[in-house]
């Protein structure tokens, strides 16, 4: 990295171009002949980027970025905090260091961090960084981190591993084992280092898949930022040997949503609309725990399988709540009066027909203040209910 991106005049470049097309900039001549234009081009995007996803690395002086793919896979500053909360003692490991978001909040938690960074160029930049953001606990070190894990040979409260898939990994399922590092592979090696894993994984990958490629999995955290799921965190115990728990998490600016799964075997209950509607956050929907949404709130599901739940009174909820206007069966005569050419926001659960072809269908145009689920109910009838916000 040619660090005379630093240059005051090259800053003020970057600040005073940040909300410009950089396509548009390409074209100019390069003013700063000591660095490649590209390179300053490249500063631009990814402060922009950066802008809010890390208003920490954004607010500080003197701090250079890697390309905006970086700062895109990277954590943002709202789950690296979350992650910091899993981590207590000495010393951690970051086996995939990166840009070193999740390093610098471990550093507040942990007296000895260690960034492993395969990327020499990037792990030059990282250090740099954790300087000017006075992080002085945390070593980067350059290299294969399973060579610098033997090389250093001590042991570690915490390894911490965020796998990337290798560019040949196709399509939307995949396996931890397709991922570098190969963490299944190298589990056994990990614990004789370590009695406690963290690896952050995409939320793409499966639940299910990922229990049955891991052991030791005690904890799994489901981790949404403004009710998108943005990671999954697999937290394993050399020692531990149950059945792990779910904890499914939405942060948004004013407060943090937690949801534990419960360990129960008690069923749901079901029933018709009744005053209110809830719909659970992505983050439990992506957990499964449908079942349990209606034993801990006691609430209603709607059916089965339309993960959709009433109830007469309102109740303190992990996602959307809505006041019920009206229950509409799904039929022609019904709709036309309702909803053709109206205004409304649609959501489908459980039902044949997709949000495209309900709008085009019932000429229903977007947004407004009304909330419309075409749903199931438990008699397997169509519906329709017309709802208003809480």
């Amino acid at each position: 990295m040619n660090f005379k991106i630093l240059n005051t005049a090259i800053q003020n470049f970057i600040d005073i171009h940040l909300n410009h097309k950089t396509a548009q900039l390409a074209l100019q001549k390069n003013p700063f002949p000591d660095v490649a234009w590209l390179d300053v081009l490249e500063q631009i995007e990814s402060k922009n980027k950066a802008q809010e996803k890390l208003p920490t690395w954004f607010s500080c002086a003197s701090i250079v970025y890697p390309s905006k793919i970086s700062i895109e896979q990277t954590s943002s500053e709202s789950t690296a905090f979350y992650k910091s909360k899993l981590v207590s003692g000495d010393a951690l490991i970051d086996l995939t260091g990166g840009f070193g978001v999740d390093d610098y909040y471990f550093s507040k938690k942990i007296k000895k961090i260690v960034h492993c960074e395969i990327n020499n160029s990037l792990s030059e930049i990282t250090a740099h960084n954790f300087k000017q953001l006075n992080a002085i606990n945390i070593e980067c070190h350059s290299g294969n981190s399973t060579e610098i894990l033997m090389h250093l040979n001590q042991n570690w409260d915490w390894i911490y591993i965020d796998p990337s898939r290798r560019n040949e990994s196709k399509g939307k399922v995949f396996m931890l084992q397709d991922c570098l590092p190969n963490v299944p592979e190298n589990l056994d090696f990990y614990f004789t280092k370590t009695k406690c894993i963290l690896i952050k994984t995409a939320p793409l990958l499966d639940l299910t898949a990922g229990l049955s490629e891991l052991k030791n999995v005690k904890t799994i955290h489901i981790v949404a930022v403004n009710n998108e799921v943005k990671e999954l965190l697999w937290e394993l115990h050399k020692d531990f040997n149950e059945s792990a728990s779910i904890i499914a998490v939405n942060i948004s600016k004013d407060k943090e949503d937690v949801f534990i799964l419960p360990k129960t075997d008690e069923n749901p209950t079901f029933g018709m609309p009744e005053e209110y509607l809830y719909e659970p956050n992505n983050a439990i929907m992506k957990s499964g725990g449908f079942d349990a949404v209606s034993v801990v709130f006691k609430l209603n599901k709607l059916h089965v399988n339309s993960h959709l739940y009433t109830h007469s009174q309102l109740v303190d909820f992990p996602g959307r709540r809505f006041r019920i206007i009206k229950k509409l069966n799904y039929n022609k005569l019904e709709l036309k009066k309702e909803l053709v050419s109206q205004k409304a926001n649609v959501t489908v659960r459980n039902f044949p027909e997709s949000v495209d072809t309900i709008r085009k269908k019932w000429k229903i145009k977007e947004g407004g203040d009304t909330y419309c689920f075409f749903t199931t109910d438990l008699n397997n009838n169509k519906i329709v209910l017309i709802c208003t916000k809480i």
